[in-house]
């Protein structure tokens, strides 16, 4: 286990689970010091004994991040445990699997509430800590669908493309500041995580990932390096590749190409639909 002359400090949303449970257990592997954010209580206490039996320490928040308030005493709690913050990581998500015809108001503000608004609410307690001390990583785990949108996933879609120009937005202000606090982006394909069985969905059959499939570890692989390797943003596998660059060269075909795939039960009602990230 590699061991750090000075244990970073580290926060990750949605670290219950999925990706943001692999990230924890990757930074752990450093023996970082990791504020652990997400409602649910068991798997918070799970990813605390990943960190522990790696030799790190963790910091238990339950947190819902759609709350700017609760997301401020998170991020106070753990400086006051732990010290300065090194590398904030955005990566709670909620989605809906339904068709556009068939999503309530309520769900579209739910998804975007947590999705995108709970990265924009990481982001400024971050950057409240982070710029005075000009230094300091801010890592948004995004997804091909930041810039590809897909049937049955508007609003997740949606969340994911706000977020990519939020994040142009502020590396320009960044820049303009002279800054060396840094914000990456992190473009995930289809993973191997539990969001399937928990993501609501309006869909008469489960909702799978459409292969190739990564594991988590792989997506944690990746946000480690780009928290210590200056980097713009990072496509992670080449099926995240293919839909950004050909959304860019050819946007019109991918909409039939996406149309196509769709299969419809004699109800109409699609039966498969293909992973957030």
């Amino acid at each position: 286990m590699k061991q750090l002359s000075k244990p970073e400090v580290v926060v990750v949303t949605g670290a219950s689970a999925g990706l943001g449970r692999a990230l924890v257990q990757r930074f752990a592997r450093d023996g970082a010091y990791i504020g652990l954010l997400a409602r649910g209580r068991d798997g918070l206490d799970g990813a605390r004994k990943d960190v522990e039996d790696s030799g790190g320490k963790a910091l238990v928040l339950p947190t819902d991040v759609a709350d700017a308030d609760a997301v401020e005493r998170a991020a106070e709690a753990v400086e006051r445990e732990f010290g300065p913050i090194d590398i904030w990581i955005n990566n709670a998500m909620v989605s809906v699997f339904s068709p556009v015809k068939e999503m309530k108001p309520e769900e579209y503000k739910r998804v975007t509430e947590v999705t995108y608004l709970g990265y924009v609410y990481g982001t400024l307690v971050a950057l409240k800590r982070m710029l005075p001390r000009d230094r300091g990583v801010i890592i948004q785990v995004g997804s091909a669908l930041a810039y590809r949108g897909i049937p049955l996933q508007s609003a997740y879609c949606g969340a994911k493309h706000a977020i990519q120009g939020f994040v142009d937005s502020l590396r320009s202000e960044l820049l303009h500041d002279k800054s060396n606090v840094r914000v990456t982006m992190v473009q995930m394909p289809a993973m191997n995580t539990p969001q399937f069985d928990w993501v609501k969905s309006r869909l008469p059959n489960k909702p799978l990932p459409v292969p190739p499939i990564f594991q988590p570890e792989v997506g944690a692989e990746a946000v480690h390096f780009v928290a210590h390797n200056e980097r713009r943003e990072m496509y992670v596998g080449f099926p995240t590749v293919k839909a950004i660059i050909g959304d860019k060269i050819a946007p019109g075909y991918a909409d039939h190409y996406r149309a196509k795939r769709l299969r419809v039960a004699a109800d109409g009602r699609t039966r498969r639909t293909e992973s957030p990230r």
